[in-house]
């Protein structure tokens, strides 16, 4: 059993869960000198459920998606690490990202938030972490707070 990490992949949506894993994620690509892979999913069928069509990489929601995760490409570069691949991609992310994305980059970690769905969503459809701790086929650090960790006043 290796005890080091060489491709890791970080779900990032743009709530505060995703960006502390976000943080989580480049220190732990640091420390093992591994590739760090960003991936942002568009849920379609949230978007499909209010506007009654399927969305096309032209529209605001993809272009939102290709601004946040060069973003965090530019951190993570100006962090130090060279190896940073970002990806957006449409679908289902508790599957985009346990399965598809997991395989492509042949992830052996993923990095996810506690909660990035607000609580009405997290009711209908369920946790995407709870999901990713599940089918994943490669161990899942999932982050539930600020990295590092502020300390109480």
């Amino acid at each position: 059993m290796a005890l080091e990490y060489k491709h890791i992949l970080v779900a990032v949506d743009g709530s505060k869960e995703a960006e502390w894993a976000f943080r989580k994620s480049i220190e732990m690509a640091k420390k093992h000198n591994a590739s760090l892979n960003l991936i942002h999913v568009v849920d379609t069928r949230s978007y499909t459920a209010m506007t009654k069509r399927i969305p096309s990489e032209s529209d605001t929601i993809f272009e939102e998606g290709r601004a946040l995760i060069e973003k965090y490409k530019n951190e993570a570069i100006s962090a130090g690490l060279s190896d940073v691949s970002a990806f957006v991609a449409p679908g289902s992310p508790k599957k985009v990202i346990s399965r598809d994305f997991a395989n492509q980059v042949d992830a052996d970690l993923i990095i996810c938030g506690a909660q990035g769905l607000n609580a009405f969503e997290k009711y209908l459809m369920g946790s995407v972490s709870q999901h990713i701790v599940s089918n994943s086929s490669c161990d899942v650090l999932v982050v539930r707070r600020e990295y590092p960790a502020k300390e109480a006043n």
